[in-house]
């Protein structure tokens, strides 16, 4: 006599039990995945700045010049003093410190002498832009790189406003730049 009962393979209930198990699990790591991304988003702007504020202190050190940063709610660029006009123009030809545009979530905020300052949307003009219109404000950027290496000190922080996150990037009057706790920092 030979038994009737259960072969040694799953039902169908057990193996959809098991893909939907799998699925779960699937889209709970790419969740934290992704939400951790946009964290690294904002550190990996910060660390950008940082790094392009650098290449500007080295060019000043080993030409120089004077450098300055110019920011914009949604961007930042470059500026050098040209000492022969004794004004400020918007750095050509070089692509690494060209005018920088931010991911379209990002804002930044800048903090000079710990007092907010109220950044445009565009960039400011410079003399160089405005020869033809006397009685123009004079332009001078925000943030001054110095051919010594030093420079003025800043704090900007990077804003996602969808869900209130921040990175703070501190410069101080050395030279240095770091990535700081805001909460540190005010």
């Amino acid at each position: 006599m030979r038994l009737h009962g259960r072969s040694g393979g799953f039902s169908l209930i057990e193996i959809l039990v098991v893909i939907v198990i799998i699925g779960i699990v699937m889209s709970i790591a790419l969740l934290s995945i992704t939400l951790a991304g946009g964290d690294n988003q904002l550190r990996d702007e910060a660390q950008r700045i940082i790094s392009l504020v650098e290449v500007a202190q080295d060019e000043s050190l080993l030409q120089g010049r004077e450098f300055g940063l110019e920011f914009m709610q949604g961007s930042y660029r470059f500026v050098e003093f040209d000492p022969l006009a004794q004004q400020w123009s918007e750095v050509i030809g070089d692509d690494t410190l060209r005018l920088r545009q931010l991911p379209e979530e990002l804002e930044l905020e800048l903090f000079i002498e710990e007092r907010r300052v109220i950044l445009k949307t565009d960039p400011a003009r410079t003399e160089a832009d405005d020869e033809d219109r006397p009685g123009i404000e004079t332009y001078a950027p925000h943030v001054l790189i110095y051919s010594s290496g030093d420079m003025s000190p800043f704090e900007v922080h990077l804003v996602r406003r969808a869900d209130d996150s921040l990175v703070a990037l501190q410069g101080d009057a050395a030279g240095a730049l770091e990535i700081v706790n805001p909460e540190d920092s005010m």
